[in-house]
């Protein structure tokens, strides 16, 4: 697949010049009730994205953003804070912007979807009626799926970590209280999972901040993939060179019990001590997927949808966008805010009365950090095939080692994309 200009011009704009000319009219059955409304669940990457370009696109849309927190958290350089690069305030930023924009942000949480009557509840007990819902939670962490988990996550002597925010900052304390020479048992959750390579960085940022602080100590990777499972080149070249017989990584070795009294992680092979315990269940689609019927996969897992609109292939006028999807694109952040314009778009031409662009262009760019001066990316462009589903450029690829200039790049896309999604 070769890309022109305008493929492009499509991808930094993920659909705008589509969306425009959505602006202009409104199907007759919309405009006889006023306003058509449409409603996100979740306020991160991908629902603060579409709520921000629904109004921007459709400005005669009602757009409403249901989110419980008050500040959004970035899991994205999230693991700079496990190294010490970053602190907990460097990640979060405020809402504030998004109102500015036209958008009603109600501070709640969905407790039911009615989409018969095409109504969400909420934990408050008011009820809000959408002519299209957009549900973007993210991922739901399988506590349960390992034995121990929750006990000793309540306990305070394991967290996963996998959202940024309270579990991100007492790791952090518990890395900093580690004495010189203990050992940090992590694990990687069988794929598919929030992303890919996420686990792999968090184990060279800690080992960064073992390097200078606590050099006796050791790092256990447990890895429930018979591989690395992203970026392995990267990753391998930055293990070998930076924190050689620092890393112990054990492919095929997914956690099944913690014992949070006695420090261990148990796998098929082994039990494992270690002095701080950070264990990433497997996932699935966030809950509020599961209460509009949207978790639809064979496995009652993932949400199946029509790529080329986001619409659940199985519940009408309800789009899933983010993590929650199953697809061949990968989990990450940049990606959630390509299905967000994609679906925003898509949503525009619908409630016009007018068919959405039948073969949308996507973009994924992932940094991963793997010194504190150092970086290394995946990129890639993808265009929706019908029948295929999102197709690779082939001009997409990763570097093979970090360094210091993608370090700074690696910065600079968390600044400008925390700026796209927030306003």
């Amino acid at each position: 697949m070769t890309l022109n200009r305008r493929d492009f011009l499509k991808v930094s704009g993920a659909g705008a010049a589509v969306a425009l000319t959505g602006c202009a009219t409104q199907s007759a059955s919309t405009a006889a009730k006023g306003n058509p409304h449409v409603v996100i669940v979740g306020a991160g990457f991908g629902g603060a994205t579409c709520a921000k370009y629904l109004k921007q696109w459709g400005p005669n849309i009602d757009v409403t953003l249901i989110e419980p927190n008050d500040k959004f958290v970035s899991c994205p350089i999230s693991n700079w804070v496990l190294g010490g690069i970053k602190t907990m305030d460097d990640i979060t930023h405020g809402y504030d912007n998004l109102p500015k924009r036209g958008i009603k942000m109600v501070k709640d949480y969905v407790v039911g979807v009615d989409t018969a009557q095409r109504m969400v509840k909420l934990k408050g007990g008011s009820s809000i009626a959408y002519d299209r819902l957009v549900l973007a939670p993210g991922i739901e962490v399988l506590t349960d799926t390992v034995k121990g988990f929750k006990d000793a996550e309540a306990a305070g002597k394991v967290v996963h970590a996998w959202k940024a925010g309270e579990q991100t900052a007492l790791l952090r304390k518990q890395l900093e209280a580690m004495p010189d020479g203990g050992v940090f048992v992590m694990s990687v959750p069988t794929a598919p999972y929030r992303c890919p390579p996420g686990p792999y960085e968090r184990a060279c940022m800690v080992a960064n901040y073992f390097k200078k602080a606590k050099p006796k100590s050791k790092i256990i990777l447990l890895d429930g993939n018979p591989d690395i499972a992203s970026k392995k080149g990267l990753f391998m070249n930055a293990w070998n060179t930076y924190y050689p017989g620092m890393i112990e990584y054990r492919p095929n070795n997914a956690p099944f019990a913690v014992d949070g009294t006695k420090m261990i992680v148990s796998t098929e092979f082994d039990d494992v001590k270690g002095d701080v315990l950070n264990v990433v269940p497997r996932q699935r689609a966030g809950e509020v997927c599961a209460m509009a019927g949207a978790r639809n996969d064979s496995n009652g897992v993932w949400c199946t949808v029509n790529l080329a609109t986001f619409e659940s292939t199985t519940v009408p006028n309800v789009h899933v966008i983010g993590d929650s999807v199953l697809s061949n694109l990968p989990k990450s952040g940049h990606m959630a805010t390509n299905h967000a314009k994609v679906c925003a778009a898509a949503i525009v031409e619908l409630l016009a009365g007018r068919q959405p662009d039948p073969i949308p262009v996507v973009a994924n760019t992932c940094y991963s950090a793997t010194s504190d001066t150092t970086s290394g990316y995946v990129a890639n462009v993808f265009r929706f095939e019908a029948g295929k589903g999102y197709v690779s450029a082939p001009e997409g690829g990763a570097t093979a080692k970090g360094d210091e200039l993608n370090f700074a790049y690696n910065e600079s896309w968390a600044q400008n994309i925390w700026a796209e999604v927030l306003g």
